[in-house]
């Protein structure tokens, strides 16, 4: 198992063997089952900005549940072909804020859209999507409901980003051949998750991915998220087993063995609140089970005097092209 010594050659190699449920695939799909009995598109509303270049809509969909879940849409002014689009996953704690908030995909010429984080809103930005779910856990999101599966808070984010994928797709512009998933933290466990539920993605983006090697990482890290889960358990000491199960079922990893879509990861080597070890887990085990004889292309960029930051700016730009040369694949070879 890595330690804060591990080199990165050691990372390459670390693989768990993370617990998987032996109905995982069928609570999954009764899951979404459940929500795809509803529209997934609500409403679309034209929102006025201040940004000339720009044009934005308020979108509604249905989430989990049927649930109202917001999000913002927005794309290159004056285009009018299909463009390839971005669904966006905001990281713990943010909701979508304003649509002038989060510009690189759409002014790079995608088609984008940005989820609200139900119920999460006000620790680092806001939003307007409530999680009207109640069970019984711990005070914060990651631990919502953190004692049955079926009640737990990420099975319903969980839920709301895979629908999310299925809105985008009823928006117009919107090529729906060349769809792909990106986050950070929070927002890349997210991706990942999708990646593994929805099996035609043009590409996966994440980055210091959260919820993956969940045993490990609440074991290790200090910091909220994992930190919340940790010190509900130093009180309920009597709910270790389940909270154990419940996690196993929103496990990054689990979400990426199944994976077929090409994939970019980036980790800090110093991050503390999503450690580099979980992510390699998820990156080492990507499409591991997905069935095909080749694997997806996945690669992974380390950072290794970083944080939870990662590569910032520079790991965008590397997004940036990698992706291009994904949606592009003719042309990336004849430069």
């Amino acid at each position: 198992m890595p330690d804060s010594a591990s080199t990165v050659d050691e990372l390459q190699r670390y693989a768990p063997d993370v617990a998987e449920p032996d109905d995982f695939d069928q609570f999954w799909r009764g899951t979404l089952a459940e929500a795809a009995a509803r529209p997934a598109l609500v409403d679309v509303r034209p929102e006025p900005t201040d940004l000339l270049l720009l044009d934005s809509w308020d979108v509604t969909f249905a989430g989990f549940g049927g649930d109202p879940v917001r999000a913002w849409y927005t794309r290159p002014a004056g285009v009018r072909e299909s463009l390839p689009t971005m669904v966006e996953y905001a990281g713990y704690g943010r909701g979508r804020g304003l649509p002038h908030e989060r510009l690189t995909w759409p002014v790079a010429g995608y088609a984008h859209l940005l989820m609200d984080n139900r119920g999460q809103s006000g620790l680092y930005g806001t939003g307007d999507t409530p999680d009207p779910h109640g069970a019984p856990g711990g005070a914060s999101p990651v631990t919502w409901g953190i004692l049955d599966p079926r009640d737990y808070h990420y099975r319903r984010l969980i839920t709301d980003a895979v629908r999310a994928v299925e809105a985008v797709r009823a928006l117009p512009g919107v090529d729906g051949d060349r769809v792909s998933v990106v986050g950070n933290s929070q927002g890349g466990g997210l991706a990942l998750a999708v990646a593994g539920l929805v099996g035609d993605l043009a590409a996966v983006l994440t980055t210091a991915p959260f919820l993956c090697d969940m045993r490990r990482a609440v074991q290790v890290s200090e910091p909220a998220p994992y930190g919340e889960i940790g010190r509900y358990l130093a009180v309920h000491r009597e709910a270790e087993e389940a909270v154990w199960r419940t996690l196993s079922y929103v496990d990054g990893v689990n979400f990426a063995r199944r994976a077929t879509a090409p994939a970019h990861f980036g980790v800090g080597r110093r991050d503390t609140v999503c450690p580099p070890d979980t992510g390699f887990a998820a990156y080492n085990h990507y499409g591991a089970a997905n069935g095909r004889p080749v694997p997806p292309e996945r690669k992974i960029h380390v950072y290794p005097f970083n944080g939870h930051e990662g590569g910032e700016a520079v790991h965008v730009r590397r997004q940036l092209r990698w992706l291009d040369s994904v949606l592009h694949p003719a042309d990336a070879a004849a430069v």
